[in-house]
């Protein structure tokens, strides 16, 4: 039986992993500091034999045996890691450090959960994983680019000078149920808008892009990526049909049976115009591709922020 520690196991991504690895069979121990993660994600797994929670902060030292560690750990929409942008750093930094001396200690694997934000605004399109990025490093962003930039060249360096196992995965946008309906992410804003009458907000002229895979696709490509034995990565797990902001808003629109209209905006600062994954590596070396389309996945997902909203259909 494989003993698994993940951290912000308690968020939207961390939970349904938690889950996922629980059906396994797997004993589950979860880590979360609660900023952004919440107990009724975890709340049906509390009392099960196989599953610890335990409440921490990753910026302080953790001394646990583990034979895997799943790091999930970092606010990831703009409106949670823009409310403390040094606390974000820190977790990223800091706190990979604290996750990579526990892996050193205790010989376990580390699956480091990056971010399609280390390629920032890119010009390279689609985006493959040797391509460097495009990232403001003094912009409102970059404190969640830029620590998950200085995450990825912490494992990387753990690996090389103390043989520590890694695995670096950069994941595209997901979503799903669980979304916190106040992420300030695209997805969780449009439905929330249509769910409750007001307008759609698109920033710009909604022709900039983005792609979507469902969390069940995602979670599915995380723990292939965590158990194979040959490549560190990274690797790119997303979703890589393409979708402007306007196409999204009308499937949005299709999904709640809503007609609310839609409402410009200026363009965020350092907002990227395109974002989308070649995932050529991930079916390479995982055989892994994603399975549900937009359209399947906004259903669940649209049903999920009904309840939570306590909107009725």
């Amino acid at each position: 039986m494989t003993t698994i520690l993940v951290t912000g196991g308690a968020g939207f991504l961390g939970s349904h992993l938690c889950d996922r690895l629980i059906e396994k069979g797997d004993t589950v121990i979860c880590l979360d500091n609660f900023f952004t993660g919440r107990k009724e994600n975890i709340q049906h797994l509390v009392g099960h034999p196989r599953f610890e929670l335990i409440r921490h902060d990753i910026v302080h030292p953790l001394y646990l045996e583990v034979d895997q560690i799943y790091n999930m750990a970092c606010p990831a929409s703009p409106v949670a890691y823009q409310f403390n942008p040094i606390k974000t750093i820190k977790t990223s930094t800091v706190g990979m450090v604290n996750i990579l001396g526990l892996a050193k200690r205790c010989k376990a694997r580390v699956l480091q959960a990056s971010t399609s934000e280390v390629y920032g605004d890119p010009v390279v399109h689609p985006q493959q994983e040797d391509y460097w990025g495009h990232v403001n490093p003094l912009g409102p962003r970059s404190c969640y680019d830029e620590g998950k930039r200085v995450a990825e060249s912490l494992c990387m360096n753990y690996h090389l000078a103390h043989g520590v196992e890694v695995r670096i995965i950069r994941i595209f946008n997901t979503y799903g149920p669980r979304m916190d309906p106040n992420d300030g992410r695209v997805i969780s804003n449009f439905i929330t808008q249509a769910l409750r009458g007001t307008p759609i907000t698109i920033y710009g002229d909604g022709s900039q892009t983005r792609s979507f895979c469902y969390v069940d696709d995602l979670v599915r490509g995380i723990i292939a990526m965590m158990n194979q034995e040959d490549h560190v990565g990274p690797v790119n797990l997303g979703n890589p049909g393409e979708y402007t902001m306007l196409e999204l808003a009308e499937q949005v629109l299709k999904a709640t049976g809503s007609s609310v209209p839609l409402a410009h905006e200026p363009l965020p600062k350092d907002d990227p115009k395109q974002r989308c994954p070649d995932i050529t590596r991930a079916r390479q070396i995982l055989g892994w591709e994603p399975k549900f389309p937009l359209a399947e996945g906004l259903k669940s997902t649209v049903a999920y922020y009904r309840e939570a909203l306590g909107i009725k259909a």
